[in-house]
């Protein structure tokens, strides 16, 4: 049965920018400045070229030789990083900044997981085609014959490495590689039609991307577990003005990084946001305010997510 999937089937939900709620979202995402600034450039040249030739025409007129070896770069991005580096989260919002950026509506289409089809022969190329096409004829719409975009769309594939693993794994099914191939052509259908539009991919093994597809990538991005500073932002951010002193904050940034003689890796971000400052928070509740001693043992007991080694095998 060949039935050509449904939008609803294909993207989990569509999100229109700008809007107020990734913007703050965006804004939430502390210590990854670097990546949030070369990712919203460089998808601002991907969906509205028309900017690079403003800004040429003003400060390097004649330069049009460099400017189609920056353009002619693949309308591919790929983030790589552990879980909870906050890949996935700058995913999600990085396009309220880039249409900000750019003075042009964005529309993200993030990819349902759902993609990964049931197993039956040719589920998961079809649902990849499909999503493929609906970019494209979203995007063909968008385009203007002056290279100002009026609009512009993005692609989200997160988890991709379970949509597109390498060709050269031993255990690799007929059906993996026909994803691979429509993951490819369809990056190759934006590129060639010149269309204002962009492909996001967010993987926690970036040797699990099959090479075609990592050839096709304008960049990588790599996103590390957070740093002593990040982690002394995130949590003095939060707690000193609940009224946690110095010496607390310096304890809890030192409990959630690497152990001397433990572990070898810290907190992600998200076990920071998502699991320690609320237990913080819920250990106090509704009897009593919060103890700077009882978070730091709160955040000595607790167990950071273990990182995604590349052997692993994702379920």
């Amino acid at each position: 049965m060949n039935t050509k999937p449904t939008l609803d089937e294909l993207f989990e939900r569509r999100i229109t920018y700008p809007d107020i709620d990734p913007q703050a979202r965006l804004a939430r995402l502390v210590g990854l400045d670097e990546q949030k600034n070369r990712l919203a450039k460089i998808l601002g040249l991907l969906v509205n070229p028309g900017g690079l030739a403003d800004w040429a025409k003003k400060h390097h007129p004649g330069a049009q030789a460099l400017l189609d070896a920056v353009l002619r770069r693949p309308p591919l991005v790929v983030l790589a990083g552990d879980i909870g580096s906050g890949k996935t989260e700058l995913a999600e919002t990085i396009g309220d900044a880039v249409a900000r950026q750019e003075k042009i509506d964005i529309t993200l289409l993030p990819l349902s997981l759902s993609t990964r089809g049931q197993g039956r022969v040719g589920e998961m190329t079809q649902l990849l085609s499909a999503a493929f096409d609906y970019t494209v004829a979203e995007a063909t719409k968008l385009k203007s014959a002056s290279g100002r975009s009026r609009g512009a769309v993005i692609l989200l594939v997160d988890e991709a490495d379970a949509l597109a693993q390498s060709r050269e794994a031993a255990q690799m099914h007929h059906e993996d590689r026909a994803g691979v191939n429509a993951v490819s052509r369809g990056i190759d259908r934006i590129a060639n039609a010149k269309l204002p539009a962009a492909v996001l991919m967010c993987t926690n093994r970036l040797n699990a991307l099959d090479p075609a597809v990592r050839r096709r990538a304008a960049d990588v991005l790599c996103f590390a577990r957070p740093a002593d500073e990040q982690r002394r932002f995130v949590l003095s951010s939060r707690l000193e003005p609940i009224g946690l002193g110095r010496h607390h904050i310096d304890a809890l940034v030192s409990a959630t990084g690497p152990q001397r003689g433990g572990r070898d890796y810290g907190f992600t971000f998200s076990d920071l946001t998502q699991r320690l400052l609320p237990t913080i928070v819920l250990d106090a509740y509704p009897t009593r305010a919060v103890d700077g001693a009882r978070a730091v043992e709160i955040a000595r007991s607790m167990v950071p997510t273990p990182p995604f080694r590349d052997g692993d095998i994702p379920r």
